[in-house]
């Protein structure tokens, strides 16, 4: 748990980023690179990486929020930014992928993750103690 002011919270999410058409342009040397931007970006965001990995079209992140960011506009900043950085320094290899400015799809997923598994808190708050 971590606290900020008069809130305390616990929000971690997983973040998947697909290349646009699934195009198989990763090499370990850009997940590598990748990865330094995606923690740069997430610290100017005071966010924390909490994992990150990724295969030859897609990237996984564990995140942790705090609870004023808005998801959507952090990922339209690590996309936007990443896809800049990535196509401006390896530029002869991704032009063999795409010959627009593109890197990723417009799409992504985003799914909570963390705490107890769903079974159990809803039970927890089924069975509150109300006062009679």
């Amino acid at each position: 748990m971590r606290s900020h002011y008069h809130c305390v919270y616990k929000l971690k999410y997983h973040l998947v980023l697909v290349t646009k058409y699934r195009n198989k342009c990763f090499t370990d040397e850009i997940l590598t690179r990748l990865e330094v931007i995606f923690r740069e970006q997430c610290a100017k965001w005071d966010v924390e990486v909490l994992e990150f990995g990724g295969e030859d079209d897609h990237i996984h992140l564990m995140l942790e929020l705090h609870p004023n960011i808005e998801p959507a506009k952090l990922i339209n900043s690590l996309k936007t930014v990443s896809s800049r950085l990535v196509r401006k320094e390896y530029q002869e290899h991704m032009t063999k992928y795409y010959w627009k400015p593109a890197l990723w799809s417009r799409a992504y997923c985003l799914i909570t993750a963390g705490g107890a598994p769903l079974e159990v808190l809803a039970d927890y708050i089924a069975n509150q103690d109300r006062p009679k």
